[in-house]
């Protein structure tokens, strides 16, 4: 089972980092250790858990990069065309029944292995054909439209690395080697609650005054995009004991508890102290906009993360928090998403000494420079916030505000999940 050490979210300061925070986490965060084998087409999101070494090369065999005619690189017309009588023909998936001799061509098609005695191939539109000859121009370069053995990847080449999150090329690379399973880190465990008596699931009878919970459906949503294997543990009331009885019950048995909502300070919000009846709790507040108040913390030696309830904060503080975190107990290499620059399109003032996240759209400006443009309303509880944007403009720390034609850093959503 995965372990957080107690010591690895101390910080002296009122509010921590985002990136101290991400750095700790990979940092003290201990992998999961069991492997599985998992067929190849069932291994797109999965963590790879050995390097994979190229078993042949790839390509495997010299071929034709195009459609025409193979020739020796000794025989190729120097300053004026040349008619070169055919000798053959070979096609892709076949070998060639003769070599080809000097002062003559072959037919070839793309993907074709080269025929013995060749080494040049021309292009099929750069050249005529008169009769039983094909006409050859001058000036090509011996080598030209040839693809050799291993130019892609030699053989024995570390061509996967473990801990690569596998994406549909890494994918399409294990085929071309003709694997068909992988090593891969088994799916990282993750209990889901939500916590509020204003909550009920979708449903179930809704009073008056609740509303349907929609954070769970969110976060569980994510989890499984990062290859999780997740438990939906439903809605917890607003009870100290009962949420301290619930996190402690599923702290064996899984790899990371996750709550969304009760981690503020208001008299209702007993996630802190329920964390601190079992567990020890390392952290409740980061410089991060939306979403300062998250909870982290440790119950039996397994990881705890508690979310805020707003839908916005909760979103933004997964990225940041939570994915960072399942990364990490994968063991899978960490990738930060990177920011795009792209140009404001509206005006923003933040506070210093705090990394905030603003809702836009992009658009092309009349210059054809893509701009973001501001949602147009604030809150961290507007769903139609997330789901009417294209995705966050980054604001870092040191940063106070910005103008119309400044550069910002973009981050799609597609990146973030």
């Amino acid at each position: 089972m995965a372990q957080l050490s107690d010591d690895c979210f101390a910080f002296g300061g009122p509010m921590m980092p985002v990136d101290e925070a991400v750095r700790l986490i990979a940092a003290r965060v201990t992998a999961v250790r069991e492997v599985e084998t998992v067929a190849l087409a069932d291994a797109d999101g999965r963590v790879l858990a050995d390097d994979v070494l190229a078993p042949l090369p790839l390509p495997p065999f010299t071929n034709s990069a195009v459609d025409g005619y193979a020739v020796s690189g000794r025989d190729l017309p120097k300053t004026q065309e040349q008619a070169f009588p055919l000798s053959g023909r070979v096609q892709a998936g076949a070998a060639a029944q003769a070599a080809v001799k000097a002062g003559e061509a072959m037919r070839i098609f793309t993907g074709a292995p080269m025929p013995e005695g060749a080494d040049t191939v021309f292009m099929q539109e750069d050249v005529r054909l008169e009769g039983g000859s094909v006409v050859l121009p001058a000036g090509l370069k011996p080598g030209a439209n040839v693809r050799p053995a291993g130019e892609d990847i030699p053989l024995g080449h570390p061509a996967l690395k473990a801990g690569q999150r596998l994406r549909p090329q890494d994918i399409a690379l294990a085929a071309a080697f003709g694997l068909t399973q992988l090593q891969i880190v088994r799916r990282i465990r993750v209990a889901v609650f939500s916590t509020g008596n204003e909550l009920v699931s979708p449903g179930e009878r809704r009073a008056a005054p609740q509303l349907f919970d929609s954070n769970r459906f969110m976060l569980m949503a994510m989890l499984r995009r990062l290859g999780c294997e997740v438990a939906d543990l439903g809605i917890l009331r607003d009870e100290r004991d009962a949420l301290a009885n619930a996190l402690q019950k599923v702290a064996g048995s899984h790899d990371l508890i996750l709550t969304t909502g009760g981690v503020s300070t208001g008299e209702e919000d007993h996630v802190k102290a329920a964390v601190e009846a079992v567990g020890k709790l390392v952290l409740w507040r980061m410089a991060i906009k939306p979403g300062r108040p998250v909870a982290m913390g440790i119950i039996g030696g397994t990881p705890f993360i508690g979310l805020p309830g707003n839908p916005v904060a909760s979103f933004v503080t997964f990225v940041h928090v939570v994915r960072p975190t399942v990364l990490a107990l994968a063991g899978a290499l960490q990738q930060n998403p990177v920011p795009v620059p792209v140009r404001a399109a509206f005006t923003y003032k933040k506070k210093i000494a705090r990394r905030e996240y603003v809702r836009v759209n992009l658009r092309k400006g009349a210059d054809g420079v893509l701009e973001a443009v501001k949602f147009p309303r604030e809150g961290a509880g507007l769903l139609s916030s997330l789901v009417e944007t294209d995705g966050l403009v980054e604001l870092g720390e040191d940063i106070t505000k910005v103008e119309p034609g400044q550069m910002v850093g973009f981050l799609a959503y597609a990146s973030l999940t």
